[in-house]
This record gives C-alpha cells, sequence and structure tokens, in this order.
C-alpha cells in the first residue's frame, strides 16, 4: 500500500500577512484566544443554532434592527446596542440555545472574514484543542493557521496556540511544516505549556483587559479541551461541525 503524503502546516500571524499564506485547498484555522474563538465555542457549546460575523459596526447595528441577538465589542467594550460582548460567559444556555447570534468583534471576526474563501474555515481556542486536532487529521487537508492578533499585530495568546495545534498535529506523524513561524510559535508553546495561565501575564492583551475588568476569562481561555464543539463557516455563518 503506497505511504500516504504528509500535509503541511502553516502559521499566519497577523491577517495583514494572510496574502502570503493564502491556500484555497487548505482548511484555515482562525484564532482569536482572548476572547473572540473561545467565545464562540463556547456559544456551541451552550447551544446556539448558528452564528452570523460581520465586519462592521453599521452592520452589526442593521442586523439589530432586524431583531437578532447581537454580540458585539470594539477594543473589549461592549457596543450600546448590543446584547452581549464577547466574553464566553456571556453566552449563556438560557439566553442562546436554538438562537443565532450575529457576532463583530475588533479582530476575530474580520479574521474569520477574510479566510472565508479557503476550502473550509475552523474556529479554534484552546478550549477545543483536541477535538480541533482530531478533525484536522480527519480531514486530511492542509493546514494555514491564522491569528487574529491585535490590529494587525502579533499577539501572544494566538501564537501559543498555534504552536500547540501544530505539536499536535506535527506529533500525530501525519502533517509536517517548512515554515519558520509554526516551528517558532512550537517552540514557544513548548515554553508555555507547563504553565499556560501564568505564562500569558506576559501577554499585553491580558493587561488590556485586566484594565477593563475583563480578566476574570483568563483561566477559561487557556484551559485545553472543555469541549469538543468545532465552529465550522458554512456560506455566510458558522456552523457546528456536525450540522456542516
Amino acid at each position: 500500500m503506497q505511504k500516504q503524503a504528509k500535509k503541511y502546516i502553516e502559521v499566519c500571524y497577523s491577517p495583514a500577512l494572510y496574502d502570503y499564506y493564502r491556500n484555497d485547498d487548505a482548511i484555515v484555522v482562525v484564532s482569536d484566544i482572548l476572547r473572540a474563538t473561545t467565545a464562540i465555542c463556547a456559544a456551541f457549546d451552550n447551544g446556539v443554532k448558528n452564528l452570523i460575523p460581520v465586519g462592521g459596526i453599521d452592520e452589526a447595528r442593521e442586523w439589530k434592527a432586524k431583531g437578532y441577538l447581537v454580540a458585539a465589542e470594539r477594543d473589549g467594550i461592549v457596543l450600546d446596542f448590543a446584547d452581549f460582548g464577547n466574553s464566553p460567559f456571556n453566552f449563556k444556555p438560557d439566553r442562546v440555545r436554538g438562537r443565532t447570534i450575529v457576532y463583530s468583534t475588533t479582530n476575530g471576526t474580520q479574521a474569520i472574514m477574510m479566510a472565508s474563501g479557503a476550502k473550509q474555515v475552523a474556529v479554534g481556542a484552546f478550549v477545543n484543542l483536541s477535538a480541533l486536532a482530531g478533525w484536522l487529521l480527519e480531514a486530511g487537508r492542509d493546514v494555514v493557521i491564522l491569528c487574529a492578533g491585535w490590529k494587525n499585530r502579533f499577539n501572544l495568546e494566538d501564537t501559543v496556540f498555534a504552536g500547540a495545534l501544530a505539536d499536535k498535529l506535527t506529533g500525530s506523524g501525519n502533517f509536517a511544516t517548512k515554515c519558520d513561524a509554526a516551528v517558532a510559535a512550537r517552540d514557544l508553546w513548548l515554553t508555555a505549556q507547563a504553565d499556560l495561565v501564568g505564562y500569558m501575564e506576559k501577554a499585553a492583551h491580558r493587561h488590556r483587559l485586566k484594565k477593563l475588568g475583563l480578566d476574570d476569562v483568563l483561566e477559561y481561555c487557556f484551559t485545553p479541551d472543555s469541549t469538543d464543539v468545532i465552529p465550522v463557516l458554512k456560506g455566510d455563518m458558522l456552523v457546528s461541525h456536525t450540522d456542516y
């Protein structure tokens, strides 16, 4: 039996670099650990039906006028017309189960929309790390991890997550990488993994959240494998991978 060729994994540290990593045959995993992609996973874990990512504030406001629930923030602050911000603790089962939510954030939803031309787009976070890795192994396609970053800048938390996922995929023997960004991200993960919450004390966005009194989510955001949900993009909305 012919040995199956390994698939490749790349890491893109910022949406500003995405054109250099664009691969329309790959699965793109978007990570925005603090807090958009973690919150999306939490919403699906708590029974949301689907989630519509939008880029602009005006568009989110228009969806609100149509009667939709809207989660929207800029720079960590909940917009005045929104029902939710982007804390994973906002999406309680009694408020979201079976509902459609329109979602707009500073970085994460922009990255999801940017990646929408890929073969498939999935939402990644530490909370669904192992489930996501298993799903990618089954899919058997090249993977690009797109870090949402902070306003097109590199950030620590998304990159360390990318390294954790790269470590799982390359460790399986089914994936390889020739991408220096993936190698560096994996090295960061290997440094951070023994005390991930402690390591993330260094992260700039952790300090932004603390100033806003929003750092109650840190332990949740950096605890791997609390859910097996994998949100994926289907058309213009995110659904559970089981509904794709």
